[in-house]
């Protein structure tokens, strides 16, 4: 299977979880890669895996917060590749816990990763994007559709992805570039153990239970597919599904549900 052979994909995030194992599925299917998140080992690492699979791949590391950052990381794309065909903007993390517990600098950073970090990202492959008529994915949450309580950071940051997504779907369209929301529910991933700091607590259990987390390469295969497909959104996992048909076409089922079982989301890791 090569739907992206001869096709430059450019993930976001891509030192661990969904972003190493997209751009993996990516490159299986054909695609040479450009890798960018902080953590410049990770990425080296994965770079070399991929080379020694038999595709190119280029690591960068940047930081999505920081202005220039991306359009670097763009300028290398075209130095080694000459074009980009793919985006996705998958880099983020959860800031969680209750709004008394929280201040405003939580909430700023949680957004300047998950959104403005997401922003950064189009603005700087925009033209490429343009040029190749390519695919633009966005990685955005099944709480961009079902909010709970202590979860109101990320629940933002993934509302305004997804309006972002939409959106840009009107826009981009007349120029051949599709943009797909992927909204995943439980992945296997370091999401659940990474603070609101986004220090990643590598001790700290996943809450989820492991028979309700689907693993990444599954998920990177769904993605894949909905990315070549040029769908407009795909939510990931069976339970994911079904809490986004429910909010959708019964809210106050998903409001007494949630009452009646006394949901809670996941306490911020390391914090006693």
């Amino acid at each position: 299977m090569a739907a992206f052979a001869g096709r430059v994909a450019l993930v976001t995030g891509a030192s661990s979880g969904i972003g190493a194992a997209l751009a993996r599925e990516l490159a299986r299917q054909g695609a040479d890669l450009v890798l960018t998140a902080r953590r410049a080992d990770a990425l080296a690492a994965l770079a070399a895996d991929l080379e020694r699979a038999g595709r190119r791949a280029v690591a960068v590391a940047a930081d999505v917060t920081v202005d220039g950052d991306l359009e670097r990381v763009a300028a290398r794309a075209r130095e080694v590749f000459g074009r980009i065909d793919v985006v996705v903007a998958n880099a983020g993390f959860g800031v969680v816990g209750p709004l008394e517990r929280l201040t405003l600098a939580d909430y700023r950073r949680q957004l300047e990763t998950n959104v403005f970090g997401v922003l950064r990202t189009i603005y700087a492959t925009l033209a490429d994007l343009k040029q190749s008529r390519g695919r633009l994915g966005i990685i955005g949450s099944v709480s961009g559709h079902l909010a709970i309580g202590g979860s109101s950071p990320y629940a933002m940051s993934k509302f305004a992805v997804r309006a972002l997504a939409e959106s840009l779907r009107y826009e981009l369209a007349p120029a051949g570039v599709s943009v797909t929301l992927v909204s995943p529910g439980y992945v296997d991933s370091d999401i659940r153990r990474t603070d609101n700091q986004g220090i990643v607590r590598t001790e700290a259990p996943d809450p989820v239970p492991a028979w309700l987390r689907m693993p990444t390469e599954r998920a990177a295969r769904l993605i894949a597919r909905a990315l070549a497909r040029r769908r407009g959104e795909v939510v990931i996992t069976g339970h994911g599904k079904a809490a986004v048909f429910f909010q959708r076409h019964a809210p106050w089922l998903v409001a007494a549900a949630v009452r009646a079982a006394g949901i809670r989301n996941r306490s911020e890791p390391g914090r006693a």
